[in-house]
This record gives C-alpha cells, sequence and structure tokens, in this order.
C-alpha cells in the first residue's frame, strides 16, 4: 500500500478499501537519486509521476542555453511532461530530481486500466487537472502583475519551508528573475 497516495486521493474522492488496494496495483514504485533524470527531450513520458519523498523539477532549456524551471514536484504532488502524454510526442523538457526521491509512476495504460476499475479516479484527476491549470494562471498572473520583488516576498510567504529545499539558481529559474538578482534580494533581508 502508499498511504501517501491514498491519503491524497481521499482528499478528493471516497474510496472503499477495495478500490485503496486496485489502486495500488496500478502503480509502480520508482527511486531515483540525487540529480537523476526521469525525463529528457526527444523521450516519451512514461506516465504520470506522484511525489511520494524528495523534491524534482521540471524545466527546459531556452534558446539562450538558460535552464527555465515551469514546475517543482514535492511530497504529494503530481509532475509529468503533459503534452508528451497527451499527444504521444517526444518530451520537450526535462524533469529531474533535486534531492533523492521516491516516486509512484502511474503509465497511460494503467490509468485507462484504473479508470475503469476505480471510476471516481476520473473525478480525483479532473480535481488535479484543474487545480494545476489554477496555479499556472495563478502564476502567469504573478509573472504579468508583480515586479520580480512583490514575486518574491508573495512566494516565499507562501512556502517559506520549500524555499529553503530548493538551491537559489533554481527558484531564481522558477520566479523569472537572475540568480544575482536573487542574491541582492536576500542580502537586503526583504
Amino acid at each position: 500500500m502508499y498511504p501517501e497516495l491514498i491519503n491524497h486521493i481521499k482528499r478528493y474522492v471516497q474510496l472503499s478499501e477495495a478500490d485503496e488496494t486496485t489502486i495500488c496495483r496500478h502503480f509502480e514504485p520508482k527511486n531515483f537519486k540525487k540529480k537523476e533524470f526521469i525525463l529528457e527531450p526527444g523521450k516519451l513520458c512514461a506516465g504520470n509521476y506522484f511525489v511520494t519523498k524528495g523534491l524534482v523539477r521540471q524545466y527546459f532549456v531556452n534558446n539562450k542555453l538558460n535552464e527555465q524551471i515551469i514546475q517543482f514536484g514535492l511530497e504529494n504532488w503530481w509532475i509529468a511532461d503533459q503534452d508528451s502524454l497527451l499527444n504521444h510526442q517526444p518530451a520537450t523538457t526535462y524533469i529531474q530530481t533535486i534531492e533523492a526521491s521516491e516516486l509512484l509512476l502511474l503509465t497511460e495504460k494503467n490509468l485507462v486500466a484504473l479508470f475503469e476499475a476505480v471510476p471516481q479516479m476520473e473525478s480525483y484527476f479532473r480535481v488535479m487537472m484543474q487545480k494545476a491549470f489554477v496555479a499556472s494562471q495563478r502564476r502567469i498572473g504573478y509573472i504579468f502583475n508583480q515586479n520580480d520583488e512583490e514575486r518574491y516576498r508573495h512566494f516565499t510567504s507562501l512556502f517559506p519551508a520549500f524555499v529553503q529545499r530548493v538551491p537559489q539558481y533554481m527558484l531564481a529559474s522558477y520566479l523569472g528573475f537572475t540568480p544575482q538578482f536573487l542574491s541582492r534580494l536576500r542580502a537586503k533581508k526583504i
């Protein structure tokens, strides 16, 4: 059994004990070392990953050869290259561990089987996709409506423990500014 996964799902849908057992049978545990690649551009994304322990990032390399982080995944979060999964095409992003991580892989084939076996899982995944979409909309809004300092303050107030786990250059990449700017902000102790 995967208690972190089951507890997360039960926050959004009701499950019987039989459902819990069925759900767990559809997932494959995966362990990754620190800085290990889970996905690289040009490869097909294997499925959706649920993070039970550790920290991962999803990013692309822009035409200036800078890494641009588009998403982090920490405990009880999902991560995948959805474009690769949905359109069955090679990924354009990297997914890499920041810390040694334990993930649960749900392949596309197992996702379809899971929806048939436990129909309320479709509702769960709909809610997860809606939450991810809202988070993306908010992030875009912050980028366009807040200056760099406001964005940093807002993010650190929402996720203070998370900020301590992420290297400074990665946080800067995610928030859309340079590591040097972030160093100056931190020096001001804002």
